[in-house]
């Protein structure tokens, strides 16, 4: 690496700890906002104190960077990372990345470049495995039957549900895709999965998994559906099941955010650190 940058990885969950150690392969790399007892032990990751004199090129914060009172957010500590504080330990040209950055990060932050790694194609490609296989896993913890032959329904064909319709063709369900035109039908076609126009949609299925972020599951919709019908939500905020039509109607809906860090840390985290890495040889900042 060139002149030694140092990357300093703040808060988040277990796989910023994955990413940190993937960095360290590449770069001087510390981590500030886990408890000792938190990291592996047979990970030699340096801990970062608020002592600390040196100064960071690059901070690596997690998704969301911040919480609902505005700090760093550190779920594996008692200890809370206030971000104005955390730009002491950074050099004044130092570059920030985070996933899923919001304006308070950027208000904070005004003299920084922000890069949102979870805008990169690459990052969104590689997750959406871990998010499907995540996903999959909800349905045969709640289910009370199995996947071979249960119809199922998967609202979009982007890169999450098109992941999906491959592992679920391995567990022999009967698959329909809903799609909004005729590239989402080549599409399911190609896959080898049924396909029904999103807004004629039937609705005897047993499951329904929606990637659309948007509401596609109103009060009338679900109330069309059977009671014992499961439906995992992908799609990020606001979603596109109204939860609280499906809570009066009585239907069982699980809304699965952030799933590749809470079912796979490892491979998430290495997968951000990759991307960050990619930049930054990108950039000439490490050697190719």
């Amino acid at each position: 690496m060139k002149d030694k940058s140092k990357i300093l990885v703040a808060g988040g969950d277990m796989r910023q700890v994955y990413c940190a150690v993937k960095l360290s392969s590449v770069s001087d790399t510390s981590v500030k906002g886990f408890s000792a007892d938190i990291l592996p032990e047979n990970m030699n990751i340096k801990i970062s104190d608020n002592n600390e004199k040196s100064l960071y090129d690059f901070l690596v914060l997690p998704v969301p960077p911040l919480d609902e009172n505005g700090m760093i957010t550190t779920p594996f500590t008692s200890e809370k990372i206030n971000p104005d504080e955390i730009s002491g330990f950074l050099k004044p040209d130092a570059v920030i990345f985070a996933g899923k950055s919001d304006k308070r990060l950027k208000d904070i932050f005004k003299d920084k470049e922000i890069i949102d790694y979870m805008e990169c194609e690459e990052l969104s490609l590689k997750n959406a495995v871990p998010t499907a296989e995540g996903a999959v896993e909800i349905a045969l913890n709640e289910l009370p039957v199995t996947l071979n032959g249960i119809k199922v329904l998967i609202v979009g064909l982007g890169r999450i549900g098109t992941a999906l319709a491959e592992i679920l063709k391995g567990f022999g369900a009967d698959i329909t895709a809903s799609v909004r035109n005729a590239k989402g039908t080549a599409k399911a076609r190609i896959l080898g999965i049924k396909s029904v126009c999103t807004n004629k949609m039937d609705t005897d299925y047993k499951l329904v998994f929606n990637t659309v972020p948007e509401l596609i599951f109103d009060n009338e919709l679900l109330s069309r559906f059977s009671d014992d019908t499961l439906f995992i939500d992908l799609a990020s905020k606001p979603g596109g099941i109204d939860f609280d039509s499906a809570s009066i109607l009585g239907k069982k809906v699980v809304w699965a955010l952030g799933i590749p860090g809470k079912t796979a840390p490892v491979t998430s985290g290495e997968f951000i650190a990759e991307t960050v890495i990619n930049i930054l040889t990108e950039r000439g900042v490490l050697n190719e």
